[in-house]
């Protein structure tokens, strides 16, 4: 095993503190009552009965409850005085909002900087320089709310990103927090660490300071003593004075007031050494406790850091894992519809290709059906048209003999030669003869 695993390290010197203000309110409680929400008695019957569909909504229903997390705990960072980008995983573009917004106040500020570094003369005020710092000073007002507001303006796209986010990136985003809390753990340690060794440092001093109290008060009631004496002393020889109008008594009364006020003066000292000693007993105990409560923190967040820091490790192959998973049975759900669809279009297939043979043998089987229906159609067609042409042969001799009758031409042979030949055409012979009897004159105009 590697020298610098040590999960429970604190080094001050190695980290870099964070120190936020912390409003803690109601936040724990929220977080603990949606946690103990996640109970679900039915849970070993969903096992049991499971289908690729029922995961469907149970992948479904963990990334509403992660996403439900995540937005619980961005509102919990804003409730306990967290930095929500150092804990959030934003995007280029949300993070571009930040950092042109802290780029500009930069801008300004070195604006305001040199617009002030200008000396300031006559000269220089003449030409706008105060003019010009005052235009800074509203540049860099400008700037400073800018950059307020673009902390919330990128929480705002991140929560509008998230909303409709994929498992995989909802659990990056609860991966990303846990390694930022791993890191804010270790600069609160560290924190504890620097403030227990300066209660260490008091401690070690108001000790001294106990012991020297003591020490000066000890001295002071010795003088106090001695003033004591002294003064008992200066009280006897003024009763043995018995002019009280004379110098001396005066004298001795003067004496007994300076040494009264050595007496007062010394009492009070006494009185402060005494208080402070209490004091200084006092604030080591204080300390000593404090320091107590300190390092039972301290090792608390150990605790919590060096087990969040190897679960969040583990978690995040456990969560490969489970992403891969979804995966494959999106993939395996894939392959099911293929497989079903592939099914159902082997059935088309096999159906449309044996309509078509049946359906080939069904129109061989009706040609030949229909092959004597043909037979007899025709045969009644020639039929008919055999009466046909009988019936005009008969009315062709009809007309002839009535034409034989009336005009004495005998047409036969005229028809007979027309049946011969194009019917249409004009014959190039002439009759040789006239009638014996000429039609009337009428007939001779329609058929002039």
């Amino acid at each position: 095993m590697s020298d610098d695993f040590d999960l429970l390290e604190t080094d001050s010197s190695s980290q870099k503190q964070e120190k936020v203000e912390v409003n803690w309110g109601k936040a724990v409680d929220q977080m603990k009552s949606k946690l103990a929400q996640e109970d679900d008695p039915e849970m070993r019957q969903k096992i049991l009965n499971a289908t690729l569909d029922d995961v469907v909504h149970m992948a479904e229903k963990d990334r509403t409850s992660l996403l439900d997390a995540i937005k619980d705990l961005t509102d919990y960072q804003d409730e306990v005085g967290i930095i929500f980008e150092k804990f959030s995983t934003l995007n280029a573009e949300e993070q571009k909002v930040i950092d042109d917004a802290q780029k500009a106040l930069e801008r300004a500020r070195l604006a305001l900087e040199d617009a002030e570094n200008v000396k300031d003369n006559w000269w220089n005020n003449l030409w706008g320089r105060k003019s010009r710092i005052k235009k800074r000073q509203e540049e860099l007002a400008a700037a400073q709310k800018v950059r307020e507001g673009a902390d919330l303006k990128a929480k705002q796209m991140f929560q509008q990103r998230i909303e409709n986010a994929d498992i995989q990136t909802l659990l990056s985003e609860l991966s990303y927090k846990s390694q930022a809390a791993v890191t804010r753990l270790k600069n609160r340690e560290v924190e504890i660490k620097e403030v227990e060794d300066k209660l260490q440092d008091a401690i070690v001093e108001a000790s001294k300071n106990h012991t020297k109290a003591l020490e000066k008060k000890k001295e002071t009631e010795e003088k106090l003593e001695e003033q004591y004496a002294l003064l008992k002393q200066a009280r006897a020889a003024l009763e043995e004075i018995a002019d009280k109008q004379s110098t001396e008594y005066s004298e001795a009364i003067g004496k007994i007031t300076e040494l009264e006020q050595k007496v007062e003066e010394l009492e009070g000292l006494k009185n402060a050494y005494t208080t402070l000693a209490a004091s200084k007993d006092s604030f080591v105990h204080k300390h000593n406790l404090t320091i107590k409560v300190l390092t039972s923190l301290r090792s608390n967040l150990q605790t919590h850091r060096a087990k969040l820091k190897s679960d969040t490790d583990e978690r995040l192959k456990y969560y490969d894992g489970y992403v891969v998973a979804l995966k494959a049975r999106t993939d395996q759900e894939f392959a099911a519809i293929l497989e079903h669809l592939g099914v159902k279009t082997d059935e088309h297939i096999g159906q449309t290709l044996a309509s078509m043979h049946s359906a080939s043998a069904r129109a061989r089987q009706e040609m030949m059906d229909n092959i004597p229906v043909h037979e007899k159609v025709m045969q009644g067609v020639y039929s008919s048209y055999a009466e046909a042409l009988q019936e005009i042969r008969e009315k062709d001799q009809a007309i002839q003999k009535d034409f034989a009758d009336r005009y004495g031409i005998d047409m036969k042979e005229i028809f007979e030669e027309y049946y011969a030949s194009d019917g249409n055409a004009p014959s190039g012979d002439e009759p040789s003869e006239t009638p014996d009897n000429p039609a009337p004159s009428g007939d001779d105009d329609l058929l002039g």
